[in-house]
């Protein structure tokens, strides 16, 4: 009886010693968890301009051909307003930035008079039937408003987001960009633009 019991406590011991080693293997032989890297993009890269920053272009690139149309129906190429300084804004009735930028969008029309063609360019997909009680709602006075309910232009232009807004010189080639929502009337923006107005 003592034969056996002595067998089975050295039985267990070596059980017990081998689930030992095998834990403080798996323990030290693990892979170390690797943790995510959550260091924030510097705010102002060239790759990623900071929202709502006028960010000039390198070099002036030609705007690609866009067709929109106002909100009657009729038919608009953006070629139609070559020969002017033009800031075609990118925006929705549903996109917040879009609609609290809007008031000073048609401030800043108001005081440019035609030193600045702006064109807001809707990309709402029902039209005019969303388009048109919303500038009523906010009383838009100023502003030319198209509409482009197949996105063709955030295509053209491949913006990441709305609102997006593109400064195009007088010879149709795109000079500069906003992305995301600013106040356009600020005496900032309107010292960044002046150097384009002014300009021969």
């Amino acid at each position: 009886m003592a034969v056996k019991s002595t067998v089975v406590i050295r039985a267990l011991t070596v059980v017990l010693v081998l689930c030992g080693v095998a834990l403080t293997a798996l323990l030290v032989l693990r892979p170390k968890r690797i943790e995510p890297d959550v260091t924030p993009m510097p705010a102002n890269t060239a790759a990623t301009p900071a929202l709502g920053q006028f960010t000039a272009l390198p070099s002036p690139l030609p705007a690609p051909a866009l067709s929109f149309t106002t909100r009657d129906g009729t038919a608009k190429q953006l070629s139609d307003f070559e020969g002017r300084l033009v800031l075609v804004n990118l925006w929705a009735t549903w996109c917040v930035p879009c609609v609290k930028e809007m008031p000073s969008l048609d401030r800043l029309q108001a005081q440019m008079g035609d030193k600045l063609t702006i064109l807001a360019i809707s990309e709402d997909r029902s039209g005019a039937a969303v388009v048109d009680p919303f500038l009523t709602r906010i009383g838009i006075k100023n502003l030319s408003i198209y509409l482009d309910p197949k996105s063709a232009a955030s295509n053209a232009f491949a913006v990441q987001g709305l609102p997006t807004s593109i400064l195009i010189g007088r010879d149709g080639k795109m000079l500069g960009k906003e992305e995301g929502g600013a106040e356009w009337d600020s005496a900032k923006i309107q010292a960044a633009l002046q150097r384009y107005i002014d300009a021969k």
